[in-house]
């Protein structure tokens, strides 16, 4: 029996209660594609910013830099991002392979159906504006 989310006070729990679920929602879109959410995120992420260090892709996707590193060891496992010597030689750069890329194109009808059917069931409107809240609120706190 599936139990309704309890309403709390938490603006915190409250909202991973929400991250959690629509994670989940975008993890089923992709599952066909072998990628999690977050993995996905992180290669689109990188094809924009990217070549970067480390911690400045951390920095960037909001993460801790231990975080960062164990997110990115399956992707560079994979051969999706490969990790080599930064511009001054004490650091680490990010780079997006080929194979990435591909990957990239290969997941984009199902990220596209996760984004499309959560506007569905949310309200493109109110999905909009909770896009920018959430962006909002990465840069304020």
């Amino acid at each position: 029996m599936d139990h309704p989310a309890p309403v709390l006070p938490c603006h915190c729990l409250a909202l991973r209660q929400a991250s959690r679920r629509l994670t989940q929602h975008y993890d089923q879109h992709l599952a066909p594609t072998g990628l999690r959410t977050s993995q996905f995120g992180l290669l689109r992420g990188l094809a924009r910013v990217g070549p970067i260090s480390i911690n400045g892709f951390a920095e960037i996707m909001v993460m801790d830099r231990t975080t960062m590193g164990r997110a990115l060891h399956p992707l560079t496992r994979d051969g999706l991002i490969a990790a080599g010597p930064g511009p001054d030689g004490r650091t680490r750069s990010l780079t997006l392979t080929a194979a990435g890329r591909d990957r990239i194109e290969e997941a984009l009808p199902f990220w596209e159906r996760a984004q499309q059917t959560f506007e569905e069931r949310y309200g493109a409107e109110p999905a909009g504006d909770l896009r920018r809240a959430a962006g909002r609120l990465a840069l304020s706190v």
